[in-house]
């Protein structure tokens, strides 16, 4: 019985440990990013890697486990590009960095963002071509990327987002045709659209 009760509290503190180190990990790549961006207006400020988790920063949000599930600065005045490393927030829901000035391009890593419904993009300067990585992301449901400098073909990989409600592309660069053949299946797709 002690053995049962000495081997559950060591799973129990291996399992707090694991949290603890998860949403250091992802305290890192978000101080990563901040270090890499300009932040005029100061809203970064409460980014401090000296806290035990990114859950206590301001436009970030955890679920009970204290992991990453939203991060949002949108018009928030930030200018810089996006690291890979975004890519290894693996709880990561809502991506929400629209009107801003990012530039550069988007990562191909975000397409490993197997929990993300929602990537908001749009209203900045993003260059290169859409990622066919995101194709991979079956769980999205709004992809905004319109407003920006995106240039080249439109991924065929985007067909495959059946969850897909919202597809705006339009605003950039892009060439070839919305692949609609198992994206946007719900009724309530009311914005698959390229101008």
């Amino acid at each position: 019985m002690a053995a049962q009760t000495g081997a559950a509290l060591l799973l129990a503190g291996l399992l707090a440990l694991a949290t603890i180190v998860s949403s250091n990990t992802e305290g890192d790549i978000l101080y990563s990013q901040r270090q890499v961006w300009k932040d005029p207006n100061n809203v970064l400020t409460s980014w401090d890697p000296t806290l035990v988790n990114p859950c206590t920063w301001f436009h970030v949000t955890c679920n009970l486990d204290n992991s990453v599930i939203r991060v949002d600065l949108g018009n928030a005045g930030i200018s810089g590009t996006l690291i890979p490393q975004l890519g290894q927030l693996k709880n990561l829901q809502y991506l929400e960095l629209y009107a801003n000035n990012m530039s550069g391009p988007i990562p191909t890593t975000l397409g490993n963002l197997t929990r993300l419904v929602t990537l908001d993009l749009y209203d900045n300067h993003f260059t290169g071509a859409i990622p066919s990585s995101l194709g991979a992301v079956g769980t999205l449901r709004f992809l905004r990327l319109h407003g920006n400098k995106l240039a080249g073909g439109i991924p065929t990989s985007l067909g495959r987002l059946t969850k897909l409600v919202e597809l705006e592309l339009q605003e950039n660069m892009l060439t070839g045709v919305v692949p609609l053949e198992k994206c946007c299946q719900e009724r309530s797709c009311w914005h698959c659209q390229i101008i």
